[in-house]
């Protein structure tokens, strides 16, 4: 998935790390031949990059950055009134993750990543779903399920 460098910080070990707007990290070393990156040793050459994109396989595989804080829990909701909203295609928020708890019963799960996500969710299971991503619920059956709102302090 695709994303947007925000900033740098330097790791425990001294390497350059871009912060995404998914608010992943991911290293960008400078190791010619695999990766040819000589500006991100200079800070003119990290400035010049904020704003462009690198591809994000943690945002693929749903894997919710560390350091988030739930912000908002929507629900519980059962069948009769989950919210049309969540039954369709729809997004999280910009640098906002969720996370689909399945409190009771059993719910199909779908996420436009690649690969595409396709689960059956039951009771005690859960899902992230990473910020702009296309994603809808299938009920099967009863249910009841929340829905948390996570996001990193301060961003």
């Amino acid at each position: 998935m695709i994303r947007t460098i925000e900033g740098f910080h330097r790791d425990e070990e001294g390497d350059w790390v871009a912060e995404l707007s998914c608010l992943h990290g991911q290293h960008v070393r400078h190791r010619p031949p695999f990766w040819d990156r000589a500006w991100v040793g200079t800070e003119q050459g990290r400035a010049e990059h904020l704003g462009s994109t690198l591809d994000c396989p943690l945002c693929d595989r749903a894997e919710l950055p560390l350091g988030l804080e739930t912000v908002r829990t929507a629900g519980p909701f059962d069948a009769s009134i989950l919210p049309a909203g969540l039954r369709g295609s729809h997004r999280v928020a910009d640098r906002t993750w969720g996370r689909v708890r399945v409190l009771e019963g059993a719910v199909r799960f779908t996420m436009q990543t690649t690969p595409r996500i396709d689960v059956r969710l039951r009771a005690g299971q859960e899902q992230a779903i990473p910020p702009g991503v296309d994603h809808a619920l299938a009920v099967e059956g009863p249910v009841r399920l929340a829905v948390d709102f996570l996001t990193r302090p301060g961003a």
